[in-house]
C-alpha cells in the first residue's frame, strides 16, 4: 500500500469515533438536508426506476442515506472505505449495508453504475486524485452520473487559512491531505472525459459554522432554525462567481457521454 494512504488509513482509524458522533448534530444534519434538497431539482428524472449506486470512500454512508432521502428509485447500494474502523462501525450499526475495505487506488470493477457518489474524498488522497476520478469514471454507466463534494478554495487568502487549520487541528493531517482551487478540481473530472451538469457553492458561512461540527465544535451554535436562517440568506448566492471565490467547498455533478 501507498505510504500515503496507509498513514491516511491509520489516521481516520483513530478519529472515527468522534467524526461519527459529531456528524448525528442536528445542526449538522439540517444543513446537509437544505443543501441536497437545493442540490439536487430534478435532475434525476433520467434515470432508471431502480438505479445502481456507488459510493467510494464511504465513511459512514452518508451518500447512501443521502440518495435514499432525496431521489425516489430504487436503489442497489455499494460502499467501501480503507478505514476497517469506520466499516466495522457502520456494520454494526446497519448489519445489511452492502459495504466492504477498500484502497480506492487499487480499486476496479466490471460493473457498471448509474451513479458514483464521492464526498470530502479526494483531499484524502491529493497525490493520486485524477487518477481516482479516472478510475471510478470509468465504472459510470453510459449517461450515468458522478457527484462530488469537495473542499476547495477560490482565493489565495482562504487557501492559506485552510492549510492554517490543517497544520493546527487533530482531526486533519496535513502530511498526507490537501484541499484544491476548484479549476484544479474542475480538471480532474475534465481530464476524465466528463461533462459539466451541476456547479454549486455552498462553502459559506453555515457550512463554516455547521458542517464540520467535528473539527470545529466551537463553531456548532444555535439550532437548526438558525441554520435554515443562514441558509436561506446564502441560498440564492451558492451558484454564483462570487460563491465560487469565497466558498470553502464546492458541489458538482457530472456525467459520462451516451454510447
Amino acid at each position: 500500500m501507498d505510504d500515503r494512504i496507509d498513514r491516511q488509513k491509520a489516521h481516520f482509524d483513530s478519529i472515527a469515533g468522534r467524526y461519527e458522533k459529531a456528524r448525528l448534530h442536528p445542526n449538522h444534519l439540517c444543513l446537509k438536508r437544505l443543501i441536497w434538497s437545493e442540490f439536487f431539482g430534478d435532475f434525476a428524472a433520467h434515470l432508471p426506476a431502480r438505479i445502481r449506486v456507488l459510493e467510494p470512500m464511504c465513511g459512514f454512508a452518508d451518500g447512501k442515506a443521502i440518495v435514499s432521502e432525496f431521489l425516489d428509485k430504487r436503489v442497489d447500494y455499494f460502499g467501501f472505505d480503507y478505514s476497517g474502523e469506520v466499516v466495522d462501525r457502520l456494520r454494526s450499526r446497519n448489519p445489511d449495508v452492502n459495504v466492504w475495505q477498500q484502497d480506492v487506488s487499487t480499486f476496479e470493477s466490471v460493473d457498471e453504475f448509474d451513479l458514483i457518489i464521492l464526498l470530502g474524498g479526494l483531499h484524502h488522497v491529493p497525490h493520486i486524485a485524477g487518477d481516482v476520478v479516472r478510475r471510478l469514471a470509468d465504472c459510470l454507466a453510459p449517461g450515468g452520473v458522478f457527484i462530488n463534494l469537495e473542499p476547495t478554495h477560490g482565493n489565495a487568502l482562504f487557501q492559506w487559512v485552510r492549510e492554517s487549520v490543517y497544520r493546527r487541528n487533530s482531526l486533519f493531517d496535513e502530511t498526507t491531505e490537501r484541499a484544491f482551487s476548484v479549476s484544479e478540481l474542475n480538471s480532474m473530472f475534465e481530464n476524465a472525459g466528463l461533462t459539466q451538469r451541476v456547479m454549486m457553492y455552498p462553502g459559506l458561512l453555515a457550512y463554516i459554522l455547521y458542517y464540520n461540527p467535528d473539527a470545529f465544535p466551537a463553531l456548532n451554535i444555535g439550532r437548526p432554525g438558525l441554520v435554515r436562517a443562514i441558509w436561506s440568506i446564502e441560498r440564492p448566492l451558492v451558484r454564483s462567481g462570487l460563491a465560487r471565490a469565497l466558498s470553502f467547498a464546492t458541489l458538482s455533478m457530472w456525467a459520462r457521454p451516451d454510447r
